[in-house]
């Protein structure tokens, strides 16, 4: 399918299925067309080429309120003037639903989204994620084929931000309902999801699982995109067995594995992970487990407990690498200014032709 405005190609011939049941996610940056994509699923636009299929049965033609599907926005657009009942209750009461019926199936969603005996309570007194639970059940209660979820988690704080990954992963596991979900946050798309799509300038790079996604990436974009990474640009001086010497415009030379096609004298990106480089004191420790290895400065420690790193530079070229400090507490007496070695395993850094 596609979607055009003008010469802007927001959607951009794009093909896919997700299949029933599953959390599929679509990641991607600001302005790279999840959004239209995610309304041309909901019906609030139509596509100009091609069809959106739902349970089998075409979309086209057929508007939002007809289609069996719901969505969760990030501002979550509760009615204030409602108790929590009449909330989750709205949708069944628009369907002509009778009314005893309505308070036993609202009563056991909000069971289910861990709130129960909420129906009485006002929008007001429920914190940030107890609001997003009650967003939920009233999509869900609804029995939709397919929920869409638009960006949910980006108004509440990190920390709840964090518990709320969980809790959705476990009522989509536990309603099997079809989640479709739009992020930014590839956290939140890494965490929750069976297959991820990451979206670039209207079209999917690779759609995979989170696992191939990290560790697998097939285009530039996916491995400078997805989780973080030290990006080196320049030239394939030698390429052998599926092994590129990489050369940088300031003299670094680091081998890498290369994905796709790369010939001798390309212009290359290759892409080193932070946890996959393993930090010594010495780098005899590092050539004795047969580790490509370099010697470098410590320019900056950024201590975030598990996630903690260092940012060095390398000795010969002045490259900046960001470094995973294990959790061992080695290295908690680290200071600016040490000399160390960092070396990495070949086979766990990435080559592209550029």
């Amino acid at each position: 399918m596609a979607k055009h405005y003008g010469a802007f190609r927001a959607v951009d011939d794009l093909s896919f299925e997700v299949a029933r049941g599953s959390f599929f996610s679509i990641l991607g940056p600001s302005g790279c067309g999840k959004t239209t994509l995610l309304r041309m699923i909901a019906g609030f636009i139509e596509p100009d080429v091609g069809e959106i299929l739902i349970g089998g049965k075409a979309m086209r033609g057929v508007p939002p309120n007809r289609r069996p599907v719901n969505m969760v926005f990030q501002h979550l657009a509760l009615f204030p003037m409602m108790n929590i009942g009449d909330n989750v209750g709205y949708g069944l009461a628009r369907r002509g639903v009778a009314p005893d019926e309505i308070k036993r199936r609202v009563g056991e969603m909000l069971e289910r989204v861990s709130l129960p005996g909420a129906q009485t309570k006002r929008v007001d007194q429920l914190s940030g994620g107890q609001k997003q639970r009650v967003a939920i059940a009233r999509s869900l209660v609804l029995e939709p084929t397919l929920l869409l979820l638009d960006e949910p988690l980006g108004a509440l704080d990190l920390k709840l931000r964090e518990h709320m990954k969980i809790e959705l992963k476990a009522l989509q596991a536990d309603f099997g309902t079809t989640f479709v979900y739009i992020t930014h946050d590839q956290s939140e798309a890494l965490v929750l999801s069976d297959h991820v799509a990451v979206m670039n300038a209207g079209r999917f790079e690779q759609v995979g699982t989170p696992q191939t996604l990290y560790y697998e990436p097939q285009t530039p974009f996916v491995a400078g995109f997805v989780g973080s990474n030290n990006r080196i640009a320049g030239h394939a001086t030698e390429v052998n067995a599926g092994l590129v010497t990489v050369t940088s415009a300031q003299g670094l030379v680091i081998p890498a594995r290369a994905i796709g096609e790369v010939a001798r004298g390309d212009v290359v990106e290759a892409f080193v992970r932070p946890e996959v480089a393993r930090l010594a004191r010495h780098a005899s420790v590092l050539g004795d487990a047969g580790l490509s290895h370099f010697s470098a400065h410590v320019d900056s420690l950024l201590f975030d407990g598990a996630n903690s790193a260092v940012l060095l530079r390398e000795a010969q070229s002045n490259t900046e690498f960001r470094i995973a400090l294990p959790q061992t507490g080695e290295f908690a007496d680290l200071r600016v200014g040490e000399v160390v070695a960092f070396g990495f395993d070949p086979q766990r850094a990435v080559c592209f032709a550029a």
